[in-house]
């Protein structure tokens, strides 16, 4: 009864933040011509209610792609036509065709907002409370409760889902999906997953973690027997949730054909993750490598798009490749979970069109490590939620962010002891230093040096947003600040980068592994 009681009062704790947070501004907020991602979803749901399916992907004199064209996979579409006929039945001028564009009101706002906190209560909460309750480095209760508490806090994706407005559903059905595969259920696993990214198709930073994992775990119950029968399975689960969520599209091959033209644009380029400059989105300000070295060379200017893309792609597959190798052989859910993250950093820091957002698909797998690395979890939490701080100011987020970040902090100082664990041990990198037998005396010192540099980025980070916040940039560098919060923050991620690989290459922690056979 005790452990209902401490995630009860969790969660009480974590609504009450997102519900704060959605008392202030969102996305584009009086900003026409195009708004910003609120209008967004209000305008799929307008579109999804008011035309026939095959209309949703095509444009059309009812239907201009120019203005949020639908770009994402068939069940985002599907669960704005249920938003939208739900808001039909409180007021039909939200989602009137044509003349409810750009309809804000506080009425319709409460809706919008209320939509997100069912979003969560329904998948995204659940799936964390769950999850906390199964680590078995939590078997006690309280544990389980601070870790779901410093999960439900982080401040990146209460902003993104409760400020700027966005739904958690694709961030929850893919952590439904983990927790599944944590008990064994490959099969639901692969369900859940499939319906994450039939929600988003981001969702491919998380893909070859689950297909590295699901193949050495067929790999290791020989695929002359067991292993056989499961990957037979598991491809009739893939193929069976793919065609239920395209059943609508599946009659017609232009149907299916312009859906994957709205959902992988490459002719865009390589930095533009939106087909238009809206007064929300900064695609050139991205903390990823192609948006950092753009600082020196103009890549737009030097590259053709098709080099871009085959280039993105060959970095991006070479930086994912250790770690999925290291899957596929040895498949354990400890070395699942850390490729997750390792893949979703690298697809966004190598990949093709990212968007600020995209660093929530990996700060989501972090989370799900924090009770392994609280030290490490907690400071990459915090760098991915500051680079998202040029877009929080553009929503009028600075209040939330200003407030939440150091809450988010407090509550992991005071449920982790981060500052305590940060020797080589407990940080996962013992079979490393041990490697390194010329330099053991420098590993005495590395929870000093590691610690400083902790409190070093965290004045920063500090620094710079408070100049951001602040000060006027000079005139001859308007972009200084968005400019220097995505480099800073670039290159935090490349370091973290090598250390997930480094944990992940000499891992050697499988006790408490479940054994695959």
């Amino acid at each position: 009864m005790e452990k209902w009681s401490l995630m009860t009062v969790t969660v009480l704790l974590a609504l009450t933040v997102r519900w704060a947070v959605s008392l202030g501004s969102y996305s584009g907020a009086g900003k026409p011509p195009m708004y910003g991602d609120y209008e967004a979803q209000r305008h799929w749901q307008e579109i999804t209610y008011n035309l026939p399916i095959r209309q949703w992907y095509f444009n059309t004199s009812d239907n201009n792609l120019l203005y949020w064209g639908l770009d994402y996979p068939p069940l985002t579409a599907y669960h704005s036509f249920v938003c939208a006929y739900i808001a039909k039945l409180i007021n039909p001028d939200w989602v009137a065709l044509h003349t409810s564009r750009g309809y804000e009101s506080q009425p319709h706002k409460l809706f919008m907002r209320t939509t997100v906190f069912v979003a969560d209560l329904l998948v995204y909460i659940p799936a964390v409370i769950l999850y906390c309750f199964s680590l078995k480095e939590t078997s006690a209760k309280k544990k389980a409760s601070t870790c779901a508490l410093c999960i439900l806090l982080y401040p990146g994706l209460i902003l993104i889902d409760h400020g700027h407005f966005q739904y958690p559903l694709s961030l929850g059905l893919a952590l439904w999906a983990v927790l599944c595969l944590c008990h064994d259920w490959d099969l639901l696993g692969s369900v859940a997953f499939c319906l994450a990214l039939n929600y988003k198709q981001m969702e491919l930073y998380h893909s070859l973690p689950f297909f590295c994992y699901l193949l050495g775990k067929c790999f290791k119950k020989g695929l002359k027997g067991k292993g056989l029968v499961l990957l037979a399975k598991l491809a009739g689960t893939v193929l069976l949730s793919f065609a239920a969520c395209w059943l609508p599209f599946g009659t017609d091959v232009e149907q299916i054909m312009q859906v994957l033209r709205r959902l992988f644009p490459i002719d865009r380029g390589l930095f533009e993750a939106c087909m238009f400059s809206s007064p929300t989105h900064c695609p050139d300000k991205v903390a990823n490598i192609w948006c950092s070295l753009s600082v020196l060379i103009k890549i737009k200017n030097v590259i053709s798009p098709r080099t871009q893309l085959k280039l993105s792609f060959a970095v991006t597959f070479l930086s994912l490749l250790p770690a999925c190798i290291k899957l596929t052989v040895q498949p354990s859910l400890r070395g699942f979970k850390f490729a997750l993250v390792s893949c979703a950093l690298s697809f966004f820091l190598f990949s093709f069109q990212v968007h600020e957002k995209s660093i929530l698909l990996v700060s989501v797998p972090v989370c799900l490590v924090i009770n392994e690395i609280p030290f490490m979890a907690t400071w990459f939490l915090l760098v991915s939620t500051f680079s998202l701080l040029p877009l929080l100011l553009k929503d009028g987020l600075l209040l939330p962010y200003a407030v939440t970040t150091p809450a988010f902090l407090a509550a992991c100082l005071a449920s982790f002891s981060i500052l305590d664990k940060t020797s080589a041990e407990d940080l996962q990198l013992k079979a490393f230093s041990l490697s390194l037998k010329g330099y053991t005396s420098w590993f005495k010192a590395f929870p000093r040096v590691v610690r400083s540099l902790f409190l070093l980025s965290l004045s920063l980070m500090g620094i710079l947003s408070v100049l951001s916040a602040a000060a006027p940039p000079p005139q001859r560098l308007p972009d200084l600040f968005p400019v220097a919060v995505a480099v800073v923050s670039c290159l935090h991620f490349l370091l973290f980068l090598l250390y997930f690989n480094v944990v992940i290459l000499w891992d050697s922690k499988n006790r408490g592994q479940k054994k695959i056979s």
